[in-house]
């Protein structure tokens, strides 16, 4: 099948003509986008819209969040004003407007192109922002964690990988090797490397409020401080449960951090003036 180009002059009038809310988000105005895609009739383009509508909502979204109907006062013979209606539509809007098109129309099919193009690089710059995010909560989890085994050290706890799995016990309700072999991770890679951002955070509470209570409770002596660990973990645990979240060890194995963090030095190389 033939690649679609999207010609120079169709892009320059849809970013012409895309307009950017006061949050950030781009959007257009349905009378101008009915102008580009060649669409004589308003009523016609209203019908378009309709279809868009509907398709939104079978993909499971919620039409009134991308299709917005509003009117606008334009002055009309011997100055009188009138309504007329027009819509918001977002970036989702005119895709499903493009797909839903008349497929005779070159315009339609430069537009279905244009859109879905926008669409990506929105979704790529959406995961690069939740991976960033990812990747700050997992160092802090580790410098937590380095705090906790300062802390853990000073009760009397010698035996740190015990000290650690009663902690992993009370969260997961299973032992670091079990919530491996549960989520399919390998036994040599890091648990939290392979964490989602839930997963990290209820980790991270439950690191940082076990080291808070072996120093605020003066805890002293391995088993006790092992058992707090659990009794901290099984309470982060019931925290969880109560509010009707997932549990930890049914959260899904996100792709190891390290990826993250490989191609952020990446792109930190590729921005370096060169030496």
């Amino acid at each position: 099948m033939e690649t679609l180009v999207v010609p120079g002059t169709f892009k320059i009038e849809l970013d012409r003509r895309k307009r950017i809310a006061p949050h950030g988000i781009d959007y257009w105005m349905a009378r101008d986008v009915q102008q580009v895609l060649k669409y004589e009739r308003w009523e016609s383009f209203q019908e378009l819209i309709q279809r868009a509508r509907l398709a939104c909502e079978s993909a499971g979204r919620e039409p009134d969040h991308h299709f917005r109907l509003t009117a606008n006062m334009i002055t009309a013979g011997k100055g009188a004003q009138r309504e007329r209606a027009d819509w918001y539509l977002s970036r989702y809007a005119c895709y499903l407007v493009a797909m839903n098109g008349d497929p005779s129309k070159p315009e339609i099919g430069f537009a279905q192109t244009y859109f879905a193009v926008q669409a990506r690089k929105q979704e790529i710059l959406e995961q690069a922002g939740a991976d960033e995010k990812r990747l700050e909560l997992r160092n802090r989890v580790k410098t937590a964690n380095k705090a906790l085994a300062g802390a853990a050290y000073d009760a009397g706890v010698r035996k740190l990988g015990i000290f650690h799995d009663k902690g992993y016990q009370g969260l997961y309700g299973l032992g670091l090797g079990a919530i491996k072999e549960r989520k399919k991770i390998d036994a040599k890679e890091d648990l939290l490397d392979r964490a989602g951002r839930a997963e990290l955070a209820a980790n991270a509470f439950r690191i940082t409020q076990t080291e808070q209570k072996l120093v605020r409770d003066h805890v002293k002596g391995e088993q006790p401080a092992i058992d707090t660990h659990h009794s901290v973990g099984r309470a982060v645990r019931n925290t969880i449960e109560k509010l009707g979240g997932t549990m930890p060890e049914d959260l899904p194995v996100e792709p190891s951090i390290k990826k993250i963090e490989a191609s952020r030095r990446a792109r930190v190389k590729a921005l370096s003036p060169p030496s």
